[in-house]
């Protein structure tokens, strides 16, 4: 019965082992795969950036050839020539993963046909637009597939935004604003009107773009984990913003526009934006580099922890076989028999016979007691002599 027993616990112990092991392993896999998931997304929003970090250099490369062309030159630019081969290295390592070759090899086309182009100043600008315009599409493509606009922290969040959409819209419309200046400048009566309406939309847009990155660089300020970033993020800002400000300046919209305010304005628009966004790029690298930390702790944390739980379990099975293994060894001791003596009245055993304890020894003859003839022993008594 016992033996049973002890049977029907050890099969227990294992059932019970094996359901607290499921549950344990399910949960496990479960917070391990989550955090995969988060890994993934997190490097690949940091291939993004590093993307985007190559890529802030083109925009300012096409204004200037886009000025350049304007004012006659056909020859490519130097920083264009630079900033091209810069994008082509970043996209041969990054762009199966962030699937932008097909873009980026379209608009590295659109660029090498740009010093070909000839014609009215109006088919110039036309042609930098369409590249331009094409730049800016790259940045949403890159900001989309690098998920860094589903990013659920709030700083990173309006950083991506200012660095993919705020900054590289203004500079592009700073540039547009400044070349159709010159162009309205230039331009016979009939077609003067027609670009002051293009120039004019151009300053409402560099006007938007400046307002919205305000904004979301204040917003990314106020709710974010960073030391840094309002410190390192003002100056760049006010230089960024007074680029802009020269540029609006130089504009003078709806009379003769200065030319020469609005050239240096873009120079010093161009130094700024390179600033701002190496700063901005930074903060965003750092914030998903803790994520990355923290997320690697959590792993090897869970890792940990289920390797303590297994040891536990082992060590509560091993407990268990021991207990069950004494359990049968007393209860087969307790059924053995240790007395050939019949329990019934009348057959017990003596204490002693006087010759040993056991019931066993025999009792010796007459005169055969060693104590008897012996120096050692008693004499006989007299009334036998």
């Amino acid at each position: 019965m016992k033996s049973r027993r002890s049977r029907f616990g050890s099969a227990l112990a294992v059932v019970l082992t094996v359901l607290v092991v499921l549950p344990t392993a399910v949960l496990f896999l479960r917070v391990l795969n989550e955090n995969t998931t988060q890994r993934d997304d997190t490097e690949l929003k940091q291939k993004g950036i590093e993307y985007l970090a190559e890529l802030a250099p083109l925009i300012s490369a096409l204004a200037e050839s886009q000025s350049s062309a304007l004012q006659g030159v056909t020859a490519e630019p130097a920083s264009l020539t630079a900033a091209v081969a810069r994008v082509q290295g970043v996209d041969e390592n990054l762009g199966d993963d962030l699937d932008t070759s097909s873009r980026w090899a379209g608009l590295k086309e659109k660029i090498g046909r740009l010093p070909g182009i000839s014609g009215t100043a109006e088919q110039v600008y036309e042609a930098h637009i369409e590249v331009s315009d094409l730049a800016l599409e790259l940045y949403s493509e890159i900001r989309e597939n690098s998920r860094l606009n589903q990013d659920q922290q709030s700083d990173i969040w309006y950083l991506q935004e200012t660095v993919t959409v705020n900054m590289p819209e203004a500079v592009t419309h700073v540039s547009r604003m400044a070349d159709l200046a010159n162009m309205v400048a230039a331009a016979k009566e009939r077609q003067r009107a027609a670009l002051a309406v293009l120039f004019g939309a151009e300053i409402k847009a560099v006007e938007e773009s400046v307002a919205e990155l305000t904004d979301n660089l204040q917003a990314a300020a106020e709710d974010t984990e960073s030391s840094t970033l309002a410190s390192n993020t003002v100056n760049n800002l006010d230089q960024f913003r007074q680029g802009v400000e020269n540029a609006n300046r130089g504009a003078h919209l709806g009379s003769t526009p200065d030319v020469s305010v609005l050239v240096t304005a873009q120079s010093s628009l161009t130094n700024a934006l390179k600033a701002l966004s190496t700063v901005l790029l930074k903060e965003m690298s750092t914030l998903l580099e803790d994520r990355l930390d923290d997320l690697n702790y959590r792993r090897a944390e869970a890792w940990v922890m289920l390797s303590v739980s297994i040891v536990l379990l082992i060590g509560a099975a091993f407990v268990a076989r021991g207990r069950a293994a004494r359990t049968g060894l007393d209860s087969g001791m307790s059924g053995r028999d240790v007395s050939v003596l019949s329990d019934a009245p009348g057959n017990s055993a003596p204490a002693s016979n006087g010759y040993g304890n056991s019931p066993y020894d025999p009792v010796p003859a007459y005169g055969d007691n060693p104590n008897y003839g012996s120096g050692a022993g008693r004499e006989r008594s007299g009334a036998l002599r």
